[in-house]
């Protein structure tokens, strides 16, 4: 289903797209910043809505919290907002103090996109052009992002082609809290992260370049336990992020990219995608959102500020290339 959710301080039109049926997961995503607004699953007989949303658009036109936003150009951080490809350097907007986050001031998540197929309960595609110069990026970019719903998952497909090189790491940033009442903490959820490694931060919460292990850290989210984080003086790195704000890089043989439950376990939310995972543990939200309720954010995506770190996994899309990530969410309530 297609309806219309709001017209933008501009007057163009918004539309929210429903996908999924009763029986099982329904999602709603609107054509402002391919935002995912609802992701909802029946659990003991009623349904509940496992991420964060605002009633209305002009809130998502106000958000600078990337509420349930697609991040790009490049999602996460872009240390010193610049990088240098094929010997030229690229300033683009510094939005978080000196560094990049988030593709920027409006990224792909302030954008209108555009509905190029649609399925009725089962499928949407959209598009988005992003043309050269934007945010400082280079390169004509071609961005989709295809839903597929099922009873029990969801899966995102989001590809992008350039006609010049540039940076590109797309991913996904709901809030999530899995339990009936949003204004429970959400640090009472549970967390698995398959991950042996993260990837410690310098101030500006950029990466410094190497992998330290979770062993033997608050890091160590190898078996599902309480995500709340230990007062934050007992690690200098938690101390730098105010909690957790960290990039965890997944095992080879990792079976997902994490999977978070409620704290009485009625229900368990398994992810894919990679090959790293951001972990935030919300808790700056409620300074900007009071009034929205708490929740965590994990994204499985590219490394934070590849595009100046050699030893990361490369994020250059090149002319003739094709970018392609996927995300999935499976729930199943127990």
């Amino acid at each position: 289903m297609i309806r219309p959710f709001g017209l933008l301080a501009d007057g163009r039109g918004i539309d929210a797209i429903t996908l999924g049926t009763e029986r099982g997961l329904q999602v709603e995503v609107l054509t402002y910043g391919a935002i995912l607004r609802r992701l909802t699953y029946p659990v003991r007989g009623v349904r509940r809505d496992l991420i964060l949303r605002f009633d209305g658009l002009a809130q998502y036109e106000l958000d600078r919290a990337y509420v349930g936003s697609l991040v790009g150009r490049f999602g996460n951080r872009i240390g010193g907002s610049r990088f240098e490809l094929d010997g030229k350097v690229h300033e683009v907007t510094a939005n978080e103090g000196a560094n990049h986050l988030h593709g920027g001031a409006w990224g792909f998540g302030k954008r209108v996109w555009r509905v190029l197929d649609f399925t009725e309960t089962r499928r949407v595609l959209l598009g988005l052009t992003s043309p050269d110069g934007e945010e400082g990026y280079p390169g004509n970019v071609e961005v989709t992002a295809e839903l597929v719903v099922k009873p029990g998952s969801l899966s995102i497909i989001l590809g992008a082609r350039s006609d010049a090189a540039t940076p590109i790491n797309l991913t996904y940033h709901p809030y999530f809290n899995l339990q009936a009442d949003p204004r429970l903490p959400a640090t009472d959820q549970r967390l698995r992260i398959p991950a042996n490694h993260y990837l410690p931060v310098v101030p500006g919460l950029i990466p410094e370049g190497g992998l330290a292990s979770v062993e033997g850290t608050p890091f160590d989210f190898r078996t599902s336990r309480p995500l709340q984080p230990p007062p934050i003086e007992s690690h200098p790195q938690l101390s730098l992020a105010g909690g957790y704000d960290h990039c965890w890089v997944l095992a080879n043989d990792a079976d997902c990219a994490c999977e978070l439950s409620s704290p009485d376990q009625d229900i368990k939310l398994t992810m894919l995608g990679g090959p790293g995972l951001q972990f935030y543990n919300g808790q700056f939200l409620a300074r900007s959102h009071p009034t929205l309720g708490n929740g965590v954010i994990l994204e499985p995506q590219g490394f934070p500020n590849a595009p100046n770190e050699p030893r990361f996994p490369p994020a250059v899309l090149r002319p003739g290339a094709s970018y392609s990530v996927g995300i999935e969410y499976r729930v199943e309530a127990m």
